[in-house]
């Protein structure tokens, strides 16, 4: 009855997201018996501030909590997210309600963003390796896709020479990700100064995913802290990892008034705002004192030295000042690509790690692996590698 009806062409355009289809393969697995180990999502396993969860319960119980919210939040979020900019990053905000759009997560600002300001043909720089959504975003704008690569021997840096050779007065958007995910590149002072720079002679908008700042760093920096930055850039930022509520959906956009009110014509033409409840649970969140990330960190740190040791189980190679939630390895050289390799991996140690073709030909060489996982687990992984591999 349905082989008359087709999708918009659109659809065609993009795939179902990896991860979506990865984990039903596992699940499928793990139903026949496999007890696959997944190091794959960057989900994180431990749970958000009590204080969070406390705001968020006092609130469902309030009768008068579950209407409708604006879908700018409440005077008391935007704050909130002012507040926390200005004690940890050294950013202040003039004027919090015109500045700060709160998100349904930072993924919805990639897609807002690039239905705010992309007309069909429009070009944009997109890094590789990236987020595989910075890309499926684009192309349901209609715009044309140009990928400037990221290199291991320049520190997963974009190569500014080599972005002057694109067709720049066609590019509109360039979006950055420092931390960087998947590498774990740190963010650099130079090199936010020269995106600004860069953007501003092109009359390019620089979109800065900051997710990853708090995690494995003691000093979170923002692309906003670089002098003339709030006239060329968005910085997008979550409390999915660095206050472990990534199902909560709560990001945040933060810009000129211009450019907040631009993607706000968009995204209050999509939702109706987020439930009161995880608003005041944000509020909350956000309010954590230092000991809170020092704490996150220490685990992560133990994570990681474990992760460390997995990679060198399987040859790969990886460098020690990442951050963020995973770790990147360089695979042997021996091994024919990253898909064939995690591949083996899953299947001979059912393991589950990352190809790095998932975020674009310059992974074609690496892996991934998340440290959402406690210790136990990845240990569980390291002998399950060290006596099937």
């Amino acid at each position: 009855m349905t082989n008359n009806i087709f999708p918009a062409e659109r659809v065609n355009l993009v795939t179902e997201y990896y991860f979506s289809r990865k984990l039903k393969e596992i699940a499928i697995l793990n139903k026949a018996g496999a007890n696959i180990i997944s190091l794959g999502i960057g989900g994180p396993d431990m749970p958000p501030p009590s204080s969070a969860v406390d705001a968020a319960v006092a609130t469902l119980r309030r009768s008068d909590s579950h209407s409708y919210q604006m879908t700018i939040g409440t005077p008391d979020l935007r704050n909130a997210f002012s507040q926390w900019y200005t004690r940890y990053y050294g950013v202040t905000i003039d004027s919090p309600d015109s500045q700060i759009l709160p998100l349904i997560g930072s993924k919805e600002g990639v897609f807002a963003i690039s239905m705010a300001f992309l007309n069909p043909g429009d070009g944009v720089l997109i890094p590789n390796p990236g987020y595989p959504t910075y890309t499926s975003a684009s192309r349901l704008a209609g715009a044309d896709i140009h990928y400037y690569c990221l290199d291991e021997n320049n520190q997963w840096q974009p190569d500014f020479d080599a972005l002057e050779a694109f067709p720049l007065e066609k590019i509109k958007i360039m979006w950055v990700n420092y931390p960087h995910m998947p590498t774990g590149a740190p963010a650099k002072a130079e090199t936010f100064r020269r995106l600004i720079e860069f953007g501003k002679r092109h009359g390019i908008l620089i979109v800065n995913d900051n997710p990853y700042s708090f995690i494995l760093n003691n000093n979170p920096s923002s692309i906003l802290q670089t002098p003339g930055a709030f006239d060329t850039a968005i910085e997008l930022n979550s409390l999915s990892k660095c206050l472990n509520m990534a199902g909560w959906r709560v990001g945040m956009l933060i810009s000129n008034p211009k450019f907040v009110n631009y993607v706000l014509r968009v995204k209050s033409n999509i939702d109706s705002g987020q439930p009161l409840a995880i608003i005041n649970g944000a509020v909350a969140a956000l309010q954590s004192k230092p000991e809170w990330y020092e704490s996150l960190n220490a685990e992560y740190s133990r994570r990681k030295s474990v992760a460390a040791t997995i990679m060198k189980a399987l040859g790969c190679y990886c460098t020690h000042e990442q951050q963020g939630l995973f770790l990147w390895g360089r695979i042997p050289d021996a091994a024919h690509d990253s898909e064939s390799f995690a591949d083996r991996v899953l299947e001979k140690a059912h393991v589950f790690i990352v190809p790095g073709t998932v975020f674009g030909s310059a992974g074609k060489r690496y892996v991934r692996l998340s440290l959402c996982e406690p210790v136990n687990i990845l240990e569980q992984a390291l002998q399950r590698i060290q006596s099937c591999l």
